[in-house]
Parts: structure tokens; C-alpha cells; sequence
């Protein structure tokens, strides 16, 4: 599920689960079990991306309506755990956001250090509100350390799905690139961070980052259960199934 590519001393870490590199169980563990690899084996930086047109669509929700409730405490434990990863890894991630990053997909790229989105008819946002989810604690402040807080409002409650150019002059993305070279670009942009002092770098990302290490942290300590209730609830249920619904309609 993860295609594995260096360049350098930077690697990149291309989610291969098409159609839509949705975030299964499986998913989410080989990712979090790649990024723990990566600086053990000498990489110094880590570009994350996806398949062309389509970063990540976000979590696996037909799969996950058929688990239970302990079932999906375990995912939301691992999807935090998965973030946490992102937030406190001790070399930079930048995303390559190579398409469609809905919901999942766009809150990996918030908890990467930067994020090169491609140019063209794509959307980047947390519609999670949309499906019947209200966004956790935990996703919408690291939302606000980007695009300050009346913006993440109206991302959020709106469920806003944004083009690449708003999504740069909003601050949610740092640059934008041709698809065929969002890649490239941020590759780039890691290698540019391995050319500082490596111990001012190192110590530096972690003083700034604690923020957003924390935020997670606190997550995992006190939504985890809410979280579960939330997904179980009645309204999140139906608006999900509904969801579902319309999806294998327009397919068939």
C-alpha cells in the first residue's frame, strides 16, 4: 500500500491504494509503520504524496460502517497515532499533494511541515461536517495554526472543498506546481531544509512543532471515547449511509 521511493536523502512515501488511496485499518498501519522506518534507515526528510489526481480521499468510510464499536475506537487510536507520527517526526514531512485531498486526506497534510499542492481542477478541504462528522478538537486547531481562526470557521462548518489557488491564498497550502511536478517541487523544498545547520534545524522544528504535537496528544487523551459516540450516533450514521448511497447510485 505504500510505494516506497528515494531520492536522495530524501524518501518519498506514495500512498498506493487506488482507487482513492482511502484510509483503511491497513492503510493507516503501513504509513505510520513507513514513517518510523524512514529515519532509522539514514533518510533525512520525507515527502508524502499520492496517486496522480488523487492525494487521499480520506477514511475508508464503507469499510468502516461495517465495524464495531470497538473496532473503531481502534481506528481512530490508530489514525491519531498516524498523525501524531507526522507531527512529531524527527525529519521533515512535506506533503505533495498530487490532486483530490478531501476530509483524511487533507488533515495528513496538516500535520506534515509543508505542503506543494498541483495546479488544475482539483478540491482540498474538511467537508467531514457533510457526512454527518463534526470536525475533532484536535484536526480544527491544527487547521487554525495555518489559516487563523475565522477561516477555519468557514472551512469547517461549511465544509468547504477549496480549488489550489484558495487553497494558497488561504494559507492552507505553502506552493503549487504543475501534476507532474508537485513531486519534484517537494523534494525540493526538503532538500532546501537539509541544507541548514542540521542541529539548529533539528531543534528548531522541535520547538516549534510542540504545538502541534500536543494538540494530537491531547487528542488521543480525551476525544477518543467521544469519538466513538459520535460515529455510532444517529444522525452521523444515516448522513454516512445516505452518503453511501448516492455514491453507488452515480457508479451504477
Amino acid at each position: 500500500m505504500i510505494t516506497t521511493i528515494d531520492h536522495g536523502a530524501v524518501r518519498e512515501l506514495r500512498m498506493s491504494r487506488p482507487p482513492a488511496n482511502a484510509l483503511s485499518p491497513e492503510l493507516v498501519a503501513a504509513l505510520s509503520e513507513a514513517l518510523d522506518r524512514a529515519p532509522q534507515e539514514g533518510v533525512r526528510a520525507i515527502v508524502l504524496s499520492g496517486l496522480p489526481g488523487i492525494f487521499s480521499a480520506g477514511l475508508d468510510v464503507p469499510y468502516l460502517l461495517t465495524l464495531d464499536r470497538e473496532a473503531i475506537g481502534r481506528m481512530w487510536r490508530s489514525f491519531y497515532g498516524l498523525l501524531h507520527r507526522l507531527a512529531a517526526s524527527p525529519v521533515p514531512v512535506v506533503a505533495a499533494i498530487t490532486g483530490h485531498s478531501p476530509a483524511g486526506g487533507a488533515v495528513l497534510a496538516l500535520f506534515c511541515d509543508d505542503r506543494v499542492m498541483a495546479e488544475g481542477d482539483f478540491r482540498i478541504g474538511l467537508n467531514e461536517v457533510q457526512v454527518g462528522i463534526p470536525i475533532p478538537t484536535a484536526i480544527h486547531r491544527a487547521l487554525v495554526r495555518l489559516v487563523g481562526s475565522y477561516q477555519a470557521e468557514r472551512l469547517c462548518v461549511s465544509s468547504l472543498l477549496v480549488p489550489p489557488a484558495e487553497a494558497l491564498r488561504l494559507g492552507l497550502v505553502e506552493e503549487l506546481a504543475p501534476p507532474d511536478q508537485v513531486v519534484a517541487r517537494a523534494v525540493e523544498r526538503c532538500e532546501w531544509l537539509l541544507k541548514m545547520p542540521p542541529r539548529a534545524m533539528s531543534r528548531t522544528r522541535e520547538i516549534t512543532r510542540a504545538d502541534l504535537v500536543r494538540l494530537v496528544e491531547e487528542g488521543l487523551a480525551a476525544e477518543l471515547d467521544g469519538l466513538a459516540d459520535m460515529w455510532f450516533s444517529e444522525e452521523t450514521q444515516a448522513t454516512l449511509r445516505a452518503v453511501m448511497e448516492r455514491l453507488a447510485k452515480k457508479k451504477g
